[in-house]
């Protein structure tokens, strides 16, 4: 039976416990909160920050950003189709226009998104008001409700906020890999006292303690929580891998039977082994690691129009 809200979710996300020998030889119990379950569509974190937002839009239609390979893209243009909402994509890189769509942004287009494609140095401008409504007037979104890149605002840090709520006394240190850090500005604020939020950038640059401190003053007035960046494990930036972490993540595919997204998830369980190793957890910790995505295209399927 197909139920009549096209966004009811799975929540709480369940809570799996995996027997890991890299975290049970230093006496540590690693728990996967699998947000990747919240939602079909609108996978994990995406649910969680994307559902604010389509609240605050109130049914006008819907631009925001992303790169190539952004799971943002896909779950904004999955929101439009789910909600009859025309959707706007504003993509990095001009050069990409005049390729062959990726799997990513192909199913984006399939579910409706119209994709505008802007250079990097005015993608890197699009928060400053001119280089804004230059971008919104040429798409032909000037009057959208933009959501911003990674959907993170203050409305997503403030459903984010459940995340924590759900883990509060399941677990000693919650880890959630960072793009642009909204989840882990929700998350930590939701917390209880004597928990800590533990954030692993995917991109370089070092930027995003800045960033996730200011989310949480528009989203709450003040830092929120306990929280803290490791940047030691983005394999070189956004969608960047090495041999060491794609070998990783197939062992865990082997050992556990859950498939690993890369561009999120791998980093953020080999950087947690590491630390692991590094001794950087008390005995007797509990470790809950969020599984934000699945991986895409999902094993067994094929890209839109191919």
């Amino acid at each position: 039976m197909t139920s009549p809200d096209p966004f009811a979710p799975r929540l709480p996300s369940p809570l799996q416990e995996v027997r890991d020998s890299r975290f049970g030889r230093h006496a540590l119990r690693l728990l996967l909160k699998r947000d990747d379950l919240v939602h079909p569509d609108l996978i994990g974190n995406k649910w969680r920050k994307l559902v604010p937002n389509l609240a605050a839009a109130a049914g006008r239609p819907l631009v925001t950003f992303g790169g190539a390979y952004s799971n943002h893209l896909r779950a904004t243009a999955a929101a439009g189709r789910l909600l009859g909402l025309p959707t706007t994509g504003v993509v990095r890189g001009q050069e990409l226009a005049g390729r062959p769509l990726n799997p990513s942004l192909a199913r984006c287009a399939a579910d409706g998104m119209r994709l505008h494609f802007v250079d990097r140095s005015t993608y890197r401008r699009k928060t400053e008001p001119r280089t804004l409504a230059r971008i919104l007037r040429a798409a032909g979104a000037e009057d959208a409700y933009v959501v911003p890149e990674g959907g993170s605002n203050a409305e997503a840090v403030r459903g984010c906020r459940a995340l924590g709520t759900e883990l509060r006394g399941h677990a000693d240190v919650v880890a959630v890999a960072c793009g642009t850090g909204g989840t882990l500005a929700g998350l930590a604020a939701g917390l209880a006292d004597g928990q800590r939020a533990l954030g692993v950038p995917v991109l370089k640059g070092g930027f995003l303690e800045a960033d996730v401190q200011a989310l949480q003053e528009r989203a709450f007035g003040a830092r929120s929580g306990t929280w803290s960046l490791d940047d030691r494990f983005h394999c070189g930036g956004y969608a960047r891998t090495t041999p060491e972490l794609e070998a990783f993540a197939q062992d865990f595919e082997q050992r556990h039977g859950l498939p690993v997204e890369r561009l999120y998830v791998a980093k953020l369980l080999y950087g947690l082994a590491a630390l692991a190793q590094e001794g950087a957890f008390a005995r007797g910790t509990t470790i809950a690691a969020v599984v934000t995505g699945r991986p895409f295209p999902e094993p067994g399927t094929a890209a839109p129009g191919r």
